[in-house]
């Protein structure tokens, strides 16, 4: 069975909820709380857990939004960043430090993501930026994501998956939680 065909199943949270359920659900019903008390709608897709760019993309195609993966970078000087990119574009980080004027770029660690995002590795979202409350990740967008009126996201757990309209997130969600200066890139 792919793992579209399962989505459509009927299936049970513990199918799908990992070990540290209780942990990862209490940040994953934050961010609904959040995205409603906000007015912001999203449709949301529960599913086996992601592990593969591809399996992201075709739940993107069948919630009929932007494929786009959120990258938690980090340089020497530990400033972290966020790059919401189209799935599709492969992360150039050489190109990428240059245009934010930046050292080095590499992924930060899971320990960085945990405490920063409340999310772990395949899960790192914007919506993240909810329990960012001080300030410590720079968000970058590629300039193609913009052209996008829905991307797909995670709120928090990759067992979900998030249709929510780009123009909320930037004018409502990102003001809201103090995020709203970011940067655009091109790669």
């Amino acid at each position: 069975m792919s793992i579209v065909s399962f989505i459509f199943a009927t299936i049970k949270k513990s199918d799908y909820m990992s070990p540290d359920s209780e942990y990862t659900e209490t940040h994953e019903n934050k961010i609904y709380a959040t995205l409603d008390k906000l007015g912001i709608a999203y449709q949301s897709l529960h599913h086996p857990a992601i592990m593969t760019m591809e399996e992201g993309a075709e739940i993107a195609q069948k919630l009929g939004c932007t494929s786009c993966k959120s990258l938690f970078l980090t340089n020497k000087q530990q400033e972290y960043f966020m790059l919401l990119l189209p799935a599709n574009k492969k992360l150039k980080t050489k190109e990428l430090a240059g245009q934010i004027g930046s050292s080095h770029l590499s992924f930060a660690s899971e320990k960085a993501m945990e405490n920063l995002l409340c999310t772990f590795p395949g899960a790192v979202s914007i919506l993240g930026l909810i329990y960012d409350k001080e300030n410590k990740v720079q968000l970058l967008i590629d300039k193609e994501i913009l052209e996008s009126t829905y991307i797909g996201c995670h709120p928090c757990v990759n067992t979900c998956s998030l249709k929510i309209r780009l123009e909320d997130i930037l004018k409502i969600l990102l003001p809201k939680i103090s995020h709203q200066n970011f940067n655009i890139v091109e790669l």
